[in-house]
C-alpha cells in the first residue's frame, strides 16, 4: 500500500468506521459538506401505504409521536436496508425496501398499482420514483420532512481519495472545489451519477453502505 493516503469523508463518520481508517494507517478527515435539518410538515392526508426514501425521512417523522400510532398500521415501503431496519425498530411493518428508488418504484408500478402512497422525502429528491408513480396514474401525495442545506468548504490540503455519501454532498463540494487526480468513492450509483463528467475516477460501493465504501478504499490502495 502506497505511504500517506490521504483520505475525505464528505461527513462525519462513526468513532468505529473512522477506526477502520486508522488501524490501516490512513490519513483521514472529515467535513460535514451538507446539513439535515427536519422540517415542520402537516399530515393532512396520509394516504394507505407509506414511502420512506431515507432514513432522515424516517428520523424526521419519528420527531412527531402524535402520528406513529396511526402510521405504524400502514404498510410501508423504502429505499434501503437501513430504513428498513430503522422503520421496523420503531414498530413499522416494512412490506417492500429496495436499494434504490427507481428499483422500489418498479415493483410498486407492477405489483401495488391499484394501491394509494404517502411519499415521505426531502426537499432535495430525484425525480425517478415519483415521476414513475405519475407515469403509471398512481395515486399519491409527497411530504416534504427535512431540509438537505449545502455546506461548501474549501479544502487545501492534497487529498487522494473523496468519499461520497450523497448526490447533494458532491454537489456542495464541487461549488468550492475541482476534482483532478481524486478518486472518487460513492455509497451508490446515484451518488455517482452527479459525478458524471467531472472525473472518471469512480468506485461504486458493492452495497449502498458506509461501511462498504470504506472497505472499497481499503481494498483498492490495498492492490496498490
Amino acid at each position: 500500500m502506497p505511504n500517506s493516503i490521504n483520505i475525505l469523508s464528505t461527513k462525519t463518520l462513526l468513532q468505529n468506521q473512522k477506526q477502520l481508517f486508522l488501524d490501516k494507517k490512513f490519513c483521514f478527515a472529515e467535513k460535514d459538506f451538507i446539513q439535515i435539518k427536519s422540517k415542520d410538515f402537516e399530515a393532512k392526508l396520509i394516504n394507505d401505504n407509506l414511502i420512506f426514501s431515507s432514513q432522515n425521512t424516517v428520523e424526521s417523522v419519528l420527531k412527531y409521536p402524535e402520528l406513529i400510532p396511526e402510521l405504524q398500521k400502514k404498510n410501508a415501503f423504502c429505499v434501503g436496508l437501513k430504513t428498513k431496519a430503522l422503520l421496523e425498530k420503531n414498530g413499522f411493518k416494512v412490506l417492500v425496501y429496495k436499494e434504490y428508488g427507481t428499483d422500489l418504484a418498479e415493483i410498486i408500478t407492477s405489483s401495488y398499482g391499484a394501491e394509494s402512497f404517502t411519499f415521505f422525502c426531502g426537499n432535495i429528491r430525484r425525480d425517478e420514483l415519483p415521476n414513475m408513480l405519475i407515469k403509471n396514474n398512481i395515486t399519491f401525495n409527497e411530504i416534504v420532512v427535512y431540509e438537505t442545506i449545502l455546506k461548501p468548504y474549501k479544502i487545501e490540503q492534497k487529498i487522494d481519495a473523496l468519499l461520497f455519501f450523497s448526490p447533494s454532498a458532491v454537489n456542495s463540494y464541487l461549488e468550492s472545489n475541482k476534482i483532478t487526480n481524486e478518486i472518487c468513492f460513492c455509497i451508490g450509483t446515484t451518488t455517482a451519477k452527479a459525478l458524471e463528467n467531472r472525473t472518471k475516477n469512480i468506485v461504486i460501493a458493492s452495497q449502498p453502505t458506509v461501511e462498504n465504501v470504506i472497505n472499497e478504499v481499503i481494498h483498492y490502495y490495498k492492490r496498490l
